[in-house]
């Protein structure tokens, strides 16, 4: 039995139980980058990680604090410039994963990261896209982490930075889109999964101690639920030992 865990390391652990062996995966700093070198660590001893700074392969000894920290060039197939990594990678269709957050999701999983409020006079201006846009237009599939709460899951968003299931009335297909875009959210209390046929993000899995009424108080629309949902195993003794004594001892992203 697995000893008490973070709602952290529950979500690194099952964003790394996504990730199959040899996927190449465009990944960020944060959770998503500990989800990754987890999944190496354990299933997927092959996976290819590519960051957006020109890292292709990367092998990082430690774990990076940012997407230029120097310790992804050391053992990294392929160093390369910004424009190879989204021309010659993602927008030719060789990214297999790729892993999104945001300020704000909405239920058919379009992604703020611009502002929150009006454009022209915001509450907050956030980063921008980066290259999250382009992530979501072009990724094989695509997994959002984010935590729930009503701000972060509104009706609305306040800006559409990144594109989901349906944007403006549209679906994928219908703007040109080759990428499946994204296809689960991994939250803090259970995961959301894009409807086939309204391309709704439904909920499908608890996970321990939560309920439905718990993921539902913290959505801003009305969130659909399959009939039988999932449950989702806790983090096993192995995966927090390895999130807290070999990939993140520092605590820098679990906090």
């Amino acid at each position: 039995m697995a000893s008490e865990y973070t709602p952290s390391e529950m979500m690194a652990a099952v964003a790394a139980r996504e990730l199959g062996n040899g996927e190449v995966v465009f990944v960020g700093i944060g959770l998503p980058n500990l989800a990754c070198n987890l999944a190496r660590a354990l299933q997927a001893p092959d996976l290819v990680l590519i960051y957006e700074s020109g890292a292709v392969g990367a092998v990082p000894e430690r774990l990076p604090v940012s997407i230029g920290d120097p310790s992804l060039v050391t053992g990294s197939l392929m160093i390369c410039s910004m424009a190879d990594v989204f021309q010659l990678f993602l927008q030719n269709g060789k990214i297999e994963v790729g892993f999104l957050g945001g300020a704000q999701v909405d239920r058919y999983g379009n992604i703020n990261t611009t502002v929150i409020g009006g454009y022209e006079k915001p509450k907050v201006r956030l980063p921008g896209s980066g290259g999250a846009a382009e992530i979501a237009v072009h990724a094989q599939r695509v997994l959002i982490i984010s935590r729930l709460n009503p701000r972060a899951f509104p009706a609305e968003l306040d800006f559409l930075t990144s594109p989901g299931q349906r944007c403006k009335g549209k679906t994928r297909q219908e703007l040109g889109m080759p990428g499946a875009g994204p296809v689960k959210v991994i939250t803090d209390k259970g995961i959301l999964e894009s409807d086939p046929e309204s391309g709704e993000m439904v909920l499908t899995a608890l996970y321990p101690g939560v309920t439905l009424e718990d993921v539902k108080a913290n959505v801003g629309w009305p969130l659909q639920s399959r009939a039988e949902l999932g449950a989702v195993a806790p983090p096993t003794g192995e995966e927090l030992r390895l999130l807290r004594e070999v990939l993140d001892p520092r605590k820098l992203f679990l906090g």
